[in-house]
């Protein structure tokens, strides 16, 4: 009789795991609904005519070649949907598709997919296209539990996508979710700020920083181009923020930090003189341990960012200056000698944490 009890009680629990399980069928028929018309985040400027555009590259003026290319980037967007499939897929159709040696292909032209478990987002998925199949439908995850899951999917750091279509089972349903995010803070920012030599999208530190603290992240990030441009400025001043965060200070030379900071600074305040604006200190970057020439040049910058941080935040209301670094494993972090890899960029969301959220706290972002 016990052992009947038991094979029956054993039973129950397989049959209660199995019901827990949604086995994706062999020859899934998919569904595509556009990204856009779910949830999608992250954006500073709201209304680009291309929905996964930054900026509007025919109203905004004086961006290069490449920093028109950038902008028009998807680094630092996030989709959010809720749906009750078994598996999830992308459909992408590219316009510009980065393939540079220093990042994973993951994070240039690829995504990678949260889903909430117990309030927190855990990392469920993440894929880049093959050579050559780059706009076929690429199947992200398949047999996920029962039951309506809460996603987020990150969009490549740099790469252009004309169209978005996330699949997921016939006879599913997939809806848009209310962004479990608050408030909009701008970070304006270099190679750093884009994400470049993480191995997802969802790695750089911008990222980890929305998902460890919940306050949405609109990112603004171009790699070589974050030199406090007037032009830059001019994106900025029209951007819908409650705080700006700046790195300001990873790509210019010293002479150039010199020459434009303050006017930078005083076109964004004359936009937004009520809200934060706070500069970051650039990071150490390993390149410099053995060159001499690569240390003074990068020193010097950290040299000037210092002193004319310190007269900034005397000078002009609202204007703060934070200090970084990449965690107590920082020195091995480096991925090329100037970016950190996602361990040093985890160890730049947590430097930099505590000090943005106690500034925030100052004008009642708690």
């Amino acid at each position: 009789m016990k052992r009947i009890e038991f094979l029956l009680a054993a039973l129950m629990l397989l049959f209660g795991a199995c019901a827990m399980r949604a086995q994706t069928p062999k020859n899934v028929e998919y569904v595509f609904t556009e990204a856009s018309d779910l949830n999608l985040v992250g954006k500073i400027l709201d209304d680009t005519p291309n929905p996964y555009h930054r900026v509007d590259t025919c109203r905004y003026k004086g961006f290069t070649k490449s920093e028109n290319i950038q902008v028009r980037c998807s680094a630092g967007l996030a989709v959010l949907f809720e749906t009750n499939s078994s598996t999830i897929s992308v459909k992408p159709d590219y316009g510009y598709m980065n393939r540079g040696v220093n990042t994973m292909g993951i994070s240039l032209r690829g995504y990678d997919l949260y889903i909430m478990k117990d309030g927190k987002w855990l990392y469920a998925a993440s894929k880049a296209p093959a050579d050559g199949k780059e706009e076929n439908n690429l199947v992200l995850i398949k047999d996920l539990p029962q039951g309506v899951k809460k996603c987020m999917l990150y969009l490549p750091i740099y790469s252009e996508l004309y169209s978005l279509k996330i699949g997921t089972e016939k006879g599913s349903e997939i809806t848009p979710m209310e962004s479990p995010f608050r408030y909009r803070v701008g970070i304006f920012g270099s190679s750093f700020t884009q994400g470049i030599s993480t191995s997802r999208p969802g790695m750089s530190y911008p990222m980890q920083l929305m998902r460890n603290t919940g306050i949405q992240i609109l990112g603004l990030g171009c790699s070589g181009n974050c030199k406090l441009q007037p032009y830059f400025a001019d994106v900025l001043c029209d951007a819908d923020v409650d705080a700006f965060i700046f790195d300001a200070f990873s790509n210019p030379s010293a002479a150039m930090i010199k020459e434009r900071l303050f006017p930078f600074i005083e076109k964004v305040r004359k936009a937004h003189p009520d809200i934060p604006l706070i500069f970051m200190q650039t990071i150490y970057r390993e390149g410099r341990n053995f060159s001499t020439v690569t240390a003074a040049y990068e020193q010097a910058k950290m040299d000037m960012a210092s002193e004319l941080m310190a007269e900034a935040v005397k000078k002009y209301d609202n204007v703060y200056f934070i200090r970084t670094d990449t965690g107590r494993n920082g020195h091995e972090s480096s991925v090329d000698g100037i970016h950190p890899s996602d361990m040093g960029y985890l160890g730049w969301a947590e430097s930099i944490e505590k000090q943005v959220l106690k500034i925030l706290k100052k004008y009642g972002m708690k």
